[in-house]
């Protein structure tokens, strides 16, 4: 997934969405993606952007925006701009940013600077999407979260393999990240598929660190939550307003465990990325990695729990799936289900894209080398 711009500043940080975004009060930083498919690396991003300031606005495209330069999205833009919003670190976001970032759009919400990965984005036409602010000096870099992509996601689905929940090093993993991260021309270090390693410090960064207070209503619920999507967002945000100062903590199931009442190649994301996508929603306060299938009085007793929902994240998908807003979880579902013909598409869109990156690389590459040679021929 791709964001808009993220805009920062004193006040605060801004990370875009799909949108622009505006601060109020002092100035801060501004940031610009898609986010179609929110994962963890995009709040991984966010969680950056926000630490180089204090206030952190969002900017998400639209569909339109989106379908023109990339491709068409998953999920639509208003589902995009509710799952943006429950990211903890983000303040406010902007809806229809712009998808390329000028100096006018971070004075219009007043930004100091705008943040992005260290990866490049590019318009239709191939052109560096950042190119004004860059040289204006309003331009700052994260790094881009190793071993997750909407390219990787999507692969994982359509290859029907468990190969992602504990050995990457497999065949079919491979071939899978073969087909859907290599272009005619080379490799692209934006668009290829790595593996994700989780450490102890990673979730630390993630994780609220915060206790709970008297006073506080202690609220238990459990799942799969694999591929964080809008009806988690949903059922977690219907949680968290069953009390006035919800402690909510979320118990989250092995990968054997969700196989086992799952099946087929379930869940799509491992146990340690799901993690970090539970963490990131703002309406959590604690994950319980590994949690029991069945809630036992110990498990109750042992977090002080005194809510437990009797109305089930599967009761609540449910009415999600016969409620308006359902496209988002039918179109993460459905994508398990792509045909053959959609499955080319997708290959050849992530081929096409690294293609114009490799194009990039060149010229910078090229670049590089003639002003080496400059300096060379001003020696002599």
């Amino acid at each position: 997934m791709e964001f808009g711009f993220i805009g920062l500043g004193q006040k605060a940080t801004t990370y875009h969405l799909h949108s622009n975004a505006r601060i109020s009060g002092k100035k801060g930083p501004k940031s610009r993606y898609i986010y179609d498919m929110v994962h963890y690396g995009h709040s991984n991003q966010l969680r950056q952007a926000k630490a180089m300031g204090d206030y952190l606005i969002v900017g998400v495209h639209t569909d339109e925006e989106i379908s023109k330069h990339k491709g068409p999205p998953v999920f639509t833009q208003a589902e995009r701009y509710k799952m943006v919003r429950a990211i903890k670190w983000v303040d406010e976001i902007v809806e229809g940013a712009p998808y390329v970032t000028t100096l006018e759009t971070l004075d219009k919400y007043c930004c100091d600077f705008c943040v992005h990965g260290d990866d490049i984005t590019l318009t239709v036409d191939g052109k560096d999407t950042y190119e004004e602010v860059k040289k204006s000096g309003r331009y700052r870099e994260c790094k881009r979260t190793q071993g997750v992509s909407t390219t990787d996601l999507v692969g994982r689905m359509l290859l029907m393999t468990k190969a992602h929940h504990s050995n990457m090093g497999s065949s079919d993993y491979q071939q899978h990240t073969d087909n859907f991260g290599r272009g005619p021309k080379g490799h692209s270090p934006w668009t290829g598929v790595s593996q994700f390693l989780q450490t102890s410090q990673k979730i630390i960064q993630f994780a609220s660190g915060k206790e709970p207070q008297p006073g506080d209503t202690i609220i238990y619920v459990a799942g799969a939550f694999d591929l964080f999507h809008i009806g988690h967002v949903d059922f977690l945000d219907a949680v968290s307003q069953l009390s006035e100062k919800p402690y909510v903590i979320v118990g989250l199931h092995f990968d054997q465990e969700v196989n086992r009442y799952k099946g087929k190649n379930y869940p799509i994301m491992n146990i340690h990325e799901r993690t970090l996508s539970v963490l990131a929603c703002r309406y959590v306060s604690e994950v319980v990695i590994g949690a029991p299938y069945a809630v036992t009085k110990d498990l109750l007793d042992h977090f002080k729990v005194n809510t437990l929902p009797l109305y089930s994240i599967l009761d609540f998908l449910s009415d999600f799936c016969n409620g308006q807003s359902r496209s988002g979880m039918i179109n993460a579902m459905l994508t398990l289900f792509l045909p053959v013909p959609a499955r080319l598409l997708f290959e050849a869109r992530n081929q096409k894209k690294e293609a114009k990156e490799m194009a990039v690389i060149q010229a910078m590459k090229r670049r590089e080398e003639d002003k080496a040679k400059e300096r060379a021929q001003a020696v002599l």
